[in-house]
């Protein structure tokens, strides 16, 4: 694995980072998962995955109208972001797939749950959904990655070791941060969400978990997990905004042509968080689908 030594990432997630951090914490196979539970414990249990880097609180709307709705909510951080460890592995969908797995025996979630994916979490899901079916009842994409896109030169650059690593360590957080911009039609509605970013990214391990899932494939290559899932017939719904830059509109008709069953919803004046920027359209929406009877 990579030994490139990030000197932008001074600090070290231990004992005393973990415990002024929010939520919980489990021990798990590969680290420490982050976590926030919530919900009644006999209730409909849903997961909710966040996507490529910002971390769990992403969901912050989504898990709370979930709560109140009577729903046992699970967010948790994936490996390498905010809060939970940076294994020295490979970032790739085995490793997403197990801390899912290990996670819900955790905490004692067995019965088939609604797993919602978001960009990137879009592929976790798919992938779990793909080799548990038995597990998930209903799944919720928004905005999910998982097909090819034609990217921007700079993301062939960093996936070049060791250029990746020194790209990342000089500029990364710059990158990251503008481009967290790109996720909403009216950032500026959001004035915090890139101070709460940074916090994460100070953290030893950030850098090389982003680059281990750029070239793991994890943003690109579940077309075939899709398709797969699609053939399951279970209950999808598929929201997206329609001013997406990240992962564009267009490419909603590739996940639908892979799930032709798929309830979809197209959210206008929103970009690639529709659930954070029209919270109460989109919350509705999904509520109304996760209480439907079958």
């Amino acid at each position: 694995m990579s030994r490139y030594r990030f000197r932008s990432e001074p600090l070290a997630l231990d004992d005393a980072a973990r415990a002024s951090a929010p939520g919980q914490f489990v021990r798990l196979s590969d680290g420490w998962t982050n976590y926030e539970l919530a919900g009644p414990p006999d209730a409909q249990a849903v997961a909710l995955i966040h996507g490529f880097s910002v971390p769990y609180y992403i969901w912050d709307p989504t898990f709370a109208a979930l709560a109140q709705a009577g729903f046992r909510v699970l967010r948790y951080d994936l490996y390498g972001r905010g809060f939970s460890d940076r294994p020295d592995v490979e970032y790739n969908a085995d490793l997403y797939d197990r801390q899912l797995c290990e996670l819900l025996d955790a905490l004692g979630i067995r019965a088939p749950l609604d797993v919602a994916g978001l960009s990137m979490g879009g592929p976790i899901a798919i992938h779990f959904a793909d080799r548990h079916p038995e597990r998930v009842r209903r799944l919720v994409l928004v905005d999910p990655a998982g097909f090819p896109l034609k990217q921007p030169w700079m993301a062939g650059l960093i996936r070049i070791s060791p250029l990746g690593e020194w790209l990342m360590d000089r500029f990364g957080e710059q990158i990251l941060v503008q481009s967290l911009v790109k996720d909403m039609k009216y950032p500026e509605r959001f004035p915090d969400y890139t101070e709460r970013y940074r916090a994460q990214t100070r953290y030893a391990g950030f850098r090389r978990a982003l680059l281990s899932t750029i070239r793991s494939g994890m943003l690109t290559g579940a077309a075939e997990a899709y398709r797969r899932v699609g053939q399951q017939k279970k209950p999808v719904l598929l929201i997206w905004g329609r001013e997406d830059q990240v992962v564009p509109f267009a490419a909603s008709e590739q996940v639908r042509a892979a799930i032709p069953h798929a309830e979809f919803h197209a959210i206008d004046e929103a970009g690639h968080v529709p659930h954070l920027e029209r919270p109460d359209l989109v919350n509705a929406i999904l509520i109304e689908f996760l209480q439907r009877q079958p």
